[in-house]
């Protein structure tokens, strides 16, 4: 939490950086077990929700409770959730390209 909400230190408590800690465990096992069965569509739809909620809560963050300041800390969670939107956004049609054809192979 020092190095992401540099702009209010003091609005951050030990409670908040526990609880934005297991937020980001849970993510992180979220997108492992993604990258695991990286066809499983509803799994693949809860792992880009979770880089859109990363995403939006880092910007909120800066520009709407100004408790974070643009710096290194926060760009790089930044950019990787910008950046995996648009690979996961790129993907999602291989996806359903897949899916369809595993339906007709059923058939």
């Amino acid at each position: 939490s020092e190095k992401l909400y540099t702009a209010s230190p003091h609005l951050v408590n030990g409670l908040q950086a526990r609880t934005f800690g297991v937020w980001t465990l849970l993510s992180s096992v979220i997108r492992c077990l993604c990258a695991i069965d990286i066809r499983n569509r509803t799994l693949y739809y809860i792992t880009l929700f979770t880089f859109v909620l990363a995403l939006v809560h880092f910007l909120s963050e800066v520009f709407i409770y100004h408790t974070a300041a643009l710096t290194i800390g926060i760009m790089a969670p930044l950019m990787v959730a910008s950046f995996s939107i648009l690979g996961m956004l790129i993907g999602l049609p291989y996806l359903e390209v897949e899916a369809l054809s595993q339906n007709k192979k059923k058939n």
